[in-house]
């Protein structure tokens, strides 16, 4: 397909000058002729270059596909034409003050002020220090009637607010409303130094430390000219398959809690400590934090350490697959899961779904197959994609991944991976990076696609930083679950997804 955008390459750096840069019709025409075709939105963001706001995206077929433009003030929304553009358009009308025409549902996405202190398109006054209206969809009838949930919660969660508009017990329509975690983790690696950034990437979302870790290492390490050796590249492959086990185990154990199925509860529950210590055992800290830095990882695994990995993997694994057993193959159980929170691969396709939030609406996509980075090329990664789109799906999709993400690590510590530690201390300051560049990773965390892209300026210097994590996607897709369903399905839809707040929030 010919288009005007230019296809770039995962993790690999370029010059700026290298990407088109289109006039905004072409700009327009471009990304909606590669995404009405089939393509999907990597990334769709704002950003500042002197005193022109520019716009930039990444989009994906087989390939990845870059191109920019000059940012105007107002334009015809793309998302009045094509559904993928949506949550992305609302960003950048947030933090940049653009208004985009005729979006059907324009509002913020975080509460903060526009980033370039320009006039607020969605009516706040934020002179004021406080946070501005948001208006939430309603529904209007004598028997309708709305339940607010959070943003504060009684259980120990991170805050998110959902509003439902029922008729009874059912719902029409579920809205989540998030940002309440906002921390301003792009702003702050506009300035932080470059040895830093590691540190601050640790901590974008807690359990998603190795994804996002890997994600940020590629791009400075594109950024430096750096290449980890071939033994590091592994042992992040096993960091990664280590954090995809422990938390798909761990949601396992909360469907079975949130179905009142308690025995694989409790087992998972162990299961996942037993998963979450394998990595502490690497790296002397349970969720991965100092694991990997640019150049390479913090901590090799010798002889020793592999051998005492390979023995409880092994142990282990029997008593996943019976467990898996117990719950997957008890009546009552599929009762709860099968048909229950429903999205139809067509909502997901139009919304982006990605992960196994996407696999289980028959969305085949995984980045470790399609864009495949560190060991990856080097492995078979199956489709797993279900065509049911429910709780069922998901969890099938989980229970797999899990067996697959074990049957990898095992054929990886079946061959000598010690490596150099890197000391990440002398990557030093930002002006090390390659001046007027710009480069985007894509990588398969374990909820799914994880993207990170840096643009420098001609001093070497962060001019953006954007990161987009699966959750951006997917929490519309959780909303499309609850639809014409019985609102006390949400928790067990809720938990089928379980998504991100400070990866969503940034």
């Amino acid at each position: 397909m010919e288009t005007s955008f230019s296809e770039i390459i995962n993790g690999q750096a370029i010059a700026r000058n290298q990407i088109p840069h289109l006039s905004f019709d072409d700009f327009r025409q471009g990304a909606l002729k590669v995404v009405e075709s089939g393509g999907k939105v990597v990334q769709f963001f704002g950003y500042t270059d002197g005193n022109t706001d520019k716009l930039m995206a990444v989009l994906r077929t087989d390939k990845l596909l870059a191109a920019g433009c000059d940012a105007p003030e107002a334009y015809l929304s793309l998302t009045s034409q094509c559904e993928p553009f949506h949550l992305f358009e609302r960003e950048i009308a947030e933090q940049f003050g653009i208004r985009p025409k005729d979006h059907p549902w324009l509002k913020m996405v975080r509460y903060h002020p526009n980033y370039c202190g320009k006039k607020d398109v969605f009516g706040n006054d934020y002179t004021k220090d406080i946070p501005g209206n948001y208006d939430y969809y309603s529904v209007e009838g004598e028997e309708v009637h709305e339940v607010a949930v959070g943003p504060v919660h009684a259980g120990v969660i991170e805050p998110g607010h959902f509003r439902f508009n029922c008729i009874g017990e059912r719902v029409f329509h579920l809205e989540i409303q998030l940002g309440y975690q906002h921390r301003g983790i792009e702003p702050l690696l506009l300035t932080a130094d470059v040895k830093r950034l590691p540190v601050i990437g640790d901590s974008i979302a807690g359990d998603t430390t190795v994804g996002h870790g890997v994600s940020m290492a590629q791009a400075i390490e594109a950024l430096t000219g750096t290449s980890p050796d071939a033994s590091a590249r592994i042992i992040r492959t096993i960091g990664l398959e280590l954090e995809r086990i422990a938390n798909h185990i761990g949601d396992l154990g909360a469907l079975s809690g949130d179905v009142a199925f308690l025995p694989p509860a409790n087992y998972f529950g162990r299961i996942r400590g037993d998963f979450l210590n394998m990595t502490l055992l690497i790296c002397g800290n349970r969720l991965g934090k100092g694991f990997v830095r640019p150049g390479g990882v913090r901590f090799s695994i010798d002889r020793d350490i592999s051998r005492i990995l390979m023995e409880r993997i092994n142990e282990l694994e029997p008593q996943i697959k019976h467990v898996l057993d117990l719950l997957l193959l008890t009546p009552s159980v599929l009762a709860r899961f099968e048909g229950c929170g429903a999205v139809s691969n067509n909502d997901a396709e139009k919304l982006g779904l990605v992960g196994p939030a996407g696999r289980a609406c028959g969305i085949s996509y995984d980045a470790r197959r399609c864009f495949p980075t560190e060991h990856y090329g080097d492995i078979d990664i199956p489709e797993n994609a279900k065509p049911t789109g429910d709780v069922y799906a998901r969890t099938k999709i989980r229970a797999e991944e899990v067996m697959q993400s074990i049957g990898i690590i095992k054929s990886l510590l079946s061959r000598p991976i010690e490596t150099q530690c890197v000391d990440f201390e002398k990557f030093g300051l930002a002006s090390d990076l390659a001046p007027s560049s710009f480069v985007v990773t894509v990588n398969e965390a374990w909820r799914g696609e994880i993207s990170h892209c840096l643009i420098t300026d001609a001093n070497g210097r962060i001019m953006r930083y954007k990161i987009k994590g699966p959750s951006f996607h997917n929490w519309n897709g959780l909303a499309m679950s609850l639809r014409d369903t019985g609102i006390s399905d949400f928790p067990l839809n809720n938990k089928s997804f379980n998504l991100s707040y400070c990866g969503f929030d940034l």
